[in-house]
């Protein structure tokens, strides 16, 4: 079969085979613990489903304008200005399926084949592969002194003439880390004078801990939205819970937006009018819920924070938001795919491998889900790794012996 070679080159995203191989096992009974999932375990807003509802009953479910309906753009424009101190218009913003199709689009309008995307490591899977979808190439920057956030010299020794685009990701995923406010504020004033363009992926931007804020990128330039190189990415997926909508939108400039415009109605046509919806309704609802998860998510933080400072060997920076924890686990293997699948087959817990995020060595464990998932997890996380711990262990209702150190 002749199949594309640039399709063919494309990773398949690591965390949802896993995500299929611990399904699989929960099919067969086994007492599997997922903590590789970045999803919040909160139910949908009630604005978000009464939004849906009402769309639903009145029975009109039909084609929507290619970059969203009005009335969820006007929403995004009332939250650009309380959330990022922005006067925006109507043609500043396109509605997509997804913060990730919102990256991707942005991506296919403005690269050339061969044009570079400088990304830090450790950088969110899907980016490096969306960038070779476009034709483009990844450039890799990991921080010299081995932390999560590199320095201006190094951003800037690492840019070329085909440099095209910057993405940064605060909070960061995997990491959790927050990236300082005196950094983002001289990437944005490298990237205005050197005319690339700044995608902010800011996702997580309301999941900060201790009094950590993620500044935005726009609160460091006077350009107005259509003269900055800024393009600002968000969604209602994290900061409300409502991963399975997949509703994401852009701010950028009224020609970037007129062009992904027209790219969208060739893939898609529109998003789903129902799903707008809900996001509108997430929007205008009551806000408590985002501190909730926030308030959540900072407690099953420290819970993890706890759990992980009692294992020898494993080195751990504590995160500053989202809802990701990525120890580096090289004390114990080098190849985090061989240790997640490892994790997976004899703890049954699910991780994602670090190699995948940039970061050879570590995993991303997620503390989404229940205190119990990740007390019971990083107990058998230890039980396979760590001789000092215990050499038996209860999973589900099965005693396990391990044999192997």
């Amino acid at each position: 079969m002749s199949i594309s070679r640039l399709a063919r080159s494309i990773a398949p995203s690591p965390t949802f085979a896993l995500n299929e191989q611990a399904r699989l096992m929960r099919e067969r009974g086994e007492a599997v613990i997922n903590m590789g999932i970045g999803e919040p375990k909160n139910k949908t807003p009630i604005s978000a489903v009464l939004s849906s509802a009402s769309k639903l009953n009145g029975g009109d479910i039909k084609y929507t304008p290619p970059d969203g309906t009005p009335s969820l753009k006007k929403s995004i424009i009332c939250y650009t200005e309380d959330h990022y101190n922005r006067i925006i218009e109507p043609e500043n913003v396109i509605v997509s399926s997804g913060a990730k199709q919102s990256i991707f689009n942005i991506l296919y309008s403005i690269l050339n084949p061969q044009d570079e995307v400088l990304l830090f490591a450790p950088y969110w899977v899907s980016y490096p592969e969306m960038v070779k979808m476009c034709y483009g190439v990844p450039v890799i920057l990991t921080p010299e002194d081995g932390s999560f956030i590199p320095r201006m010299r190094e951003i800037e020794a690492a840019v070329t003439s085909y440099t095209k685009v910057i993405i940064l990701n605060s909070p960061n995923n995997p990491s959790g880390a927050v990236f300082p406010p005196e950094l983002v504020a001289d990437i944005v004033d490298f990237c205005e004078r050197k005319k690339i363009y700044l995608i902010t992926d800011d996702i997580y931007h309301k999941l900060v801990f201790d009094g950590a804020q993620a500044v935005p990128a726009y609160e460091f330039t006077t350009k107005s939205v259509d003269d900055s190189m800024i393009i600002a990415v968000n969604g209602v997926a994290k900061t409300y819970g409502m991963t399975g909508f997949r509703i994401g939108w852009v701010v950028a400039n009224r020609e970037l937006v007129e062009l992904m415009t027209n790219v969208q109605s060739q893939i898609t046509s529109c998003t789903s009018i129902l799903l707008q919806a809900a996001a509108e309704g997430a929007l205008n609802g009551m806000q408590s819920v985002v501190e909730n998860l926030r308030l959540t998510f900072q407690n099953n933080r420290d819970i993890m924070m706890q759990e992980l400072k009692t294992f020898n060997g494993v080195r751990v920076t504590k995160p500053m938001g989202t809802f990701y924890v990525f120890p580096d686990f090289r004390a114990y293997s080098n190849n985090s795919l061989e240790l997640a699948k490892f994790l997976l087959e004899r703890a049954q817990v699910v991780t994602v491998p670090g190699k995948e995020f940039g970061m050879e060595g570590h995993l991303r464990l997620s503390y989404a889900g229940t205190v119990k998932d990740i007390s019971v997890g990083i107990e058998r996380i230890k039980w396979a790794l760590d001789p000092n711990s215990p050499n038996e262990i209860y999973i589900g209702d099965r005693k396990k012996v391990r044999d192997w150190l």
